[in-house]
């Protein structure tokens, strides 16, 4: 069997140039520490190579760890360098995947001029997928999408690789199996690669149907599949060595395939109308990552494929269709989490940038027919070429830059470290959203701040492996008792509570302050988590003094990134000062009740009618 060559592919200062671009960019709006939804736990899990949430991403935790050895900034900020690396090779794919396909192009005799013409091309194609709001949103921060991303885009190039072989009468299966060796390895950095398989399958047997008729080949082909899925091994061996975050606890083959089959995240699907089924399917929007000129390039790019590599195009609009057919006709997403579907679509907006850099070629021809640049080839007509390809990439960078700069976002970070703040020796939190969450774990898990603090998740009290974890809280539980799965994470809250609350302090977070109703506890404010008492005890006043222990970058000053859950982060400070200030004029302290009305406004302006309410019910001053 001979293995596919890759002397082709020659370092060239565009190639690199593809590469180093998108990661200067991403290092400059980048990410310094922990930020919300998923950060948190990706970044505990992969520093403790344990298991993340299901399916648990173990080609992904794997890919993370070597950054965590970087000597550069907190661990955090070495995993989110890694998810930069991850998206500029996913860039650089687009270039060489561009390339590739324009390398027979010629635009006129001067070979050279087509040459760097279409590199050029190419390289505007890498870039400008490189400043998608998309994209770049997830190249600030730890996440799977763009590494797999990348290992599409390679297998998308393997098979045009193979097909080319195989049109020059050159039979070459082993890019086939690489391939599939690949595809089975990226279902270790998240599952929707399953949905680019079709496409796969089309280009393969669009081109050689007999192929999958060769037992040989197809055992081959299903035997490198396995071997790159095997890598989920790391799941049940890391399992056995009890690490930090060990999600699912995966020893046995029945947790394995709770885990990898996603067993833990049960829902009812909404009810199907016009309104969420468009939201659905608009979840896939290429005029908002590359603006209409971006549409009608691509257009452009697909017209001219058509008669060069019909193959792909099929490939390109049935992996489409399929995205869309079970993201939004089978899965029937919710309307509250169409956001995460949004993210799914990465690898498809390379193919659909790697289509315009084509389009971009395509509008160079017809200028140079047009306006005689074919008789007059000079550093001027270079610079056209550079200016014509490079302006759509610069104003969609500049139009995108301010939302997606990061690079002072400490708000989750500084969220967890306050929330630790306001807690005392041996205190149980009681969280409930992740972003409340994950920030948690990775400030005490990764940074060792507050190991005397127990974490619990309310969400997953339902799970025995998650009792299994947490053993100085549940191991006389009496929730080990009973099949808890069936009560809810309200009921398991309140036994939790009820077992703790006189032993050691408890207290809940906001999130959890606000989704059940505590009928026999008084939730006393501290801060911005809520210290829990019984009804029969004195709530006694709020410690106020906390609050200036903590620290506070980004509140109050015009934020350059506003996502869903820092926004709701945002939110909470607002109302805990609100909360807070609103006590404090009740029982007549109102200096500090207007210090801390004022907060509330400059945290939220949103806050400020209601603040003025309770100015006016008081007869304090603005």
């Amino acid at each position: 069997m001979r293995l596919p060559r890759f002397n082709k592919i020659r370092m060239d200062i565009f190639l690199i140039l593809s590469f180093v671009v998108p990661f200067a960019l991403y290092m400059a709006t980048l990410a310094p520490s922990v930020t919300f939804f998923d950060s948190g736990e990706f970044m505990t899990a992969a520093a403790s190579l344990g298991s993340a949430h299901s399916p648990g991403y173990p080609l992904f935790l794997m890919y993370v760890k070597p950054f965590t050895w970087l000597p550069l900034g907190n661990i955090a900020f070495r995993i989110n360098v890694a998810t930069a690396v991850s998206s500029s090779l996913a860039c650089l794919m687009v270039y060489v995947l561009t390339s590739f396909l324009l390398k027979k192009e010629v635009l006129i005799e001067n070979q050279r001029f087509s040459q760097v013409a279409a590199k050029l091309a190419s390289l505007a194609a890498a870039v400008l997928f490189g400043v998608t709001p998309r994209l770049w949103l997830q190249s600030n921060h730890d996440k799977p999408y763009p590494l797999l991303a990348f290992i599409a885009a390679v297998i998308f190039f393997l098979l045009l690789m193979w097909q080319e072989q195989y049109r020059e009468g050159v039979e070459r299966p082993s890019y086939v199996y690489v391939c599939t060796f690949l595809a089975g390895l990226a279902m270790a950095v998240h599952q929707t690669v399953v949905l680019l398989l079709p496409a796969w399958f089309l280009m393969i047997t669009l081109t050689d149907w007999r192929m999958v008729t060769r037992v040989k080949e197809l055992l081959l082909a299903t035997a490198f599949a396995l071997l790159g899925f095997s890598v989920h091994l790391y799941l049940p061996l890391r399992a056995l060595s009890k690490p930090l975050l060990n999600w699912g606890n995966v020893t046995t083959v029945d947790q394995f395939l709770w885990h990898f089959l996603r067993k833990g995240y049960p829902s009812d699907p909404p009810t199907r109308d016009a309104a969420l089924l468009w939201a659905q399917v608009s979840a896939f929007n290429i005029p908002h990552e590359f603006t209409w000129i971006g549409v009608a390039l691509a257009l452009l790019g697909l017209v001219y494929l058509w008669d060069r590599n019909r193959t792909l195009i099929v490939a390109f609009f049935v992996s489409v269709a399929v995205f869309l057919l079970v993201i939004a006709g089978y899965f029937n997403t919710s309307k509250e989490m169409i956001f995460l579907t949004e993210e799914f679509f990465t690898p498809l907006y390379l193919l659909t940038a790697a289509i315009i850099g084509i389009g971009l070629f395509r509008l160079l021809a017809y200028a140079v027919r047009t306006a005689y640049l074919a008789e007059r080839i000079g550093v001027r007509t270079y610079a056209i070429v550079v200016v014509l390809f490079f302006t759509l990439p610069s104003a969609l960078c500049a139009v995108n830059y301010f939302e997606n700069d990061q690079h002072k976002n400490y708000i989750a970070f500084d969220y967890a470290l306050n929330s630790l703040r306001s807690l005392p020796q041996d205190s149980i939190l009681f969280t409930w959203g992740d972003s409340g969450a994950f920030p948690l774990w990775y400030m005490q898990g990764v940074e060792r701040m507050r190991e005397d603090v127990d974490l619990p998740h309310t969400p997953h009290l339902v799970f025995d492996w998650y009792l299994e974890s947490m053993p100085r809280v549940f191991k006389n539980s009496n929730l080990r008792k009973f099949d808890i799965t069936s009560f809810g994470p309200e009921t398991v809250l309140r036994i939790a509570i009820a077992e703790n609350i006189g032993v050691r302090p408890v207290y809940i977070d906001f999130s959890t302050r606000y989704s059940i109703d505590y009928k026999e506890y008084r939730p006393v404010q501290r801060g911005i988590v809520y210290r829990m008492r019984k009804r029969s005890e004195p709530s006694g006043v709020p410690d106020v003094s906390v609050w200036d222990n903590y620290t506070s970058r980004g509140l109050m000053e015009k934020r350059s990134f506003l996502d869903l859950d820092t926004g709701k982060a945002i939110l909470i400070y607002a109302n805990c000062y609100m909360e807070v200030g609103e006590y404090l004029a009740g029982i007549n302290r109102n200096e500090e009740a207007v210090i801390m009305l004022r907060k509330a406004e400059q945290v939220s302006p949103a806050m400020r009618s209601y603040a003025d309410q309770v100015r006016t019910r008081y007869g304090l001053r603005r």
